[in-house]
């Protein structure tokens, strides 16, 4: 009989804990944040691949704002969840601190291989309730798709992924430039975003790398000649990003983590790779490599 309360009172342990752990502590009216609001603004921009066009069918964008005075009290919310139930309610159910804000994005198709080399997007810029950006909720459409070497193939999202993507926050990414107004980057990664299938379908799991220009670095270069069709990759032990030259050969990747990386051009057209070595990198500076020649 002993043993038996034993068990019982571990199992009522296990319980609380795994409460504590998935559930968001109520708020009390007077833990809010100062009333007000704040500006928030997204920018898109992408990390090529060697496709013509990647359409992206965007229906809308909200972000879950933590209106409370400490947000790291709700730290232990199971964010995955409020994403994936959240629908039209504006203030969640388990936490009234915790509202939802619709961006006012608008719906429709954007060719992401559009911004590359340092070129962005205004996906959104609303005035929203004063907080902490916890998440950010972008509900997809169907009618993606992509071109290869000038043939459009459908990009298909698989059965098993939701119609939306869930990015997120600890609350402080955002790089607040003026007071009460935030801005944040939204990379999204399409070298491992799609996945062509050996029959030949294209899939779309999206994948988004959120930055701000003020904490990461930057680099970068141009790559010549034109006909040796550059692709550029950086790397180091902690992070990976990849470029496509424009027409005159010029390239930047953002976003990466401070240290020091290698650079591999990959090349075509009997013109062979080069690797540059310890490329530094420093929070909040561009670190310019020049004209890299490649050669037959």
């Amino acid at each position: 009989m002993k043993k038996t309360n034993t068990l019982g009172n571990f199992i009522a342990l296990l319980a609380i804990v795994a409460v504590s752990f998935t559930a968001c502590k109520k708020s009390n009216s007077n833990e809010f944040a100062a009333v007000g609001q704040q500006t928030v603004s997204l920018f898109l921009t992408d990390a090529p691949v060697t496709y013509d066009q990647v359409l992206v069918d965007i229906k809308s964008v909200q972000v879950l704002v933590d209106t409370s005075k400490n947000t790291r009290r709700n730290d232990t919310c199971n964010f995955e969840r409020i994403g994936k139930n959240h629908h039209e309610n504006h203030r969640e159910k388990n936490d009234s601190s915790l509202i939802w804000e619709d961006l006012g994005v608008s719906a429709g198709i954007y060719d992401i291989l559009k911004l590359r080399n340092g070129v962005d997007t205004l996906l959104a810029n609303k005035t929203v309730v004063n907080g902490a950006v916890r998440m950010i909720k972008i509900e997809l459409g169907t009618q993606h798709s992509v071109v290869v070497d000038s043939v459009t193939y459908p990009l298909l999202v698989p059965a098993n992924v939701p119609g939306y993507v869930l990015i997120k926050l600890k609350g402080d990414e955002l790089d607040e430039y003026l007071p009460r107004k935030s801005r944040l980057w939204l990379d999204f990664d399409l070298a491992n975003s799609i996945v062509k299938e050996k029959n030949g379908q294209y899939f779309l799991r999206p994948f988004f790398k959120p930055f701000t220009v003020k904490n990461t670095a930057s680099i970068a270069g141009t790559i010549a000649p034109a006909d040796a069709k550059a692709s550029v990759i950086v790397y180091s032990s902690s992070d990976t990003a990849f470029a496509l030259p424009n027409r005159d050969g010029k390239f930047k990747i953002r976003g990466l983590k401070e240290g020091t990386y290698s650079l591999l051009v990959n090349s075509a057209n009997g013109y062979a790779s080069k690797i540059v070595s310890n490329v530094v990198v420093s929070t909040t500076k561009e670190t310019e490599l020049g004209l890299i020649t490649l050669t037959k």
